[in-house]
């Protein structure tokens, strides 16, 4: 009897057993779940890899005119300037932490009258396209 009798106990204490671990289980599936989220980061645009090609993009020049510069961020000196509706290469993009707030700041290339001008805008100075016909035909509509 006795035999017995401890199997009965350990029968007992194994479902005892697994019942808390199916309680402690749940208990953590559900605590988990009121974990905060992490403070979101807003997007950053990847930085232009080397082996990309020659240009990323199209932009056209939403102010009356823009300096472009020698190097992004205020410090750059005017290389040259660009008029309201110009279509533009972009070479590069970088992301510069001005003042405490990120701001994207491109390389680009204008051609026009057998020149090139080349410098760095901020970006939101200019609407930017995937490709150049699309450039094109907001630059004539900016102009109109």
């Amino acid at each position: 009897m006795r035999i017995r009798s401890f199997g009965v106990h350990v029968q007992a204490l194994l479902q005892i057993i697994l019942i808390w671990g199916l309680l402690i289980i749940l208990s953590l599936a559900f605590l988990s779940g009121c974990v905060r989220p992490a403070a979101e980061q807003p997007p950053t645009p990847p930085a232009t890899h080397p082996l990309a090609r020659q240009y990323i993009g199209f932009a056209v020049v939403n102010a009356s005119f823009v300096h472009l510069l020698s190097e992004p961020g205020p410090s750059g000196s005017s290389q040259a300037y660009i008029r309201r509706g110009t279509v533009l290469r972009v070479v590069e993009r970088r992301q510069l932490i001005i003042r405490g707030s990120s701001v994207t700041w491109i390389f680009a290339e204008s051609h026009g009258a057998g020149s090139v001008s080349s410098g760095w805008l901020e970006e939101s100075l200019v609407e930017i396209f995937d490709n150049e016909s699309r450039a094109n035909t907001a630059a004539r509509n900016m102009l109109r």
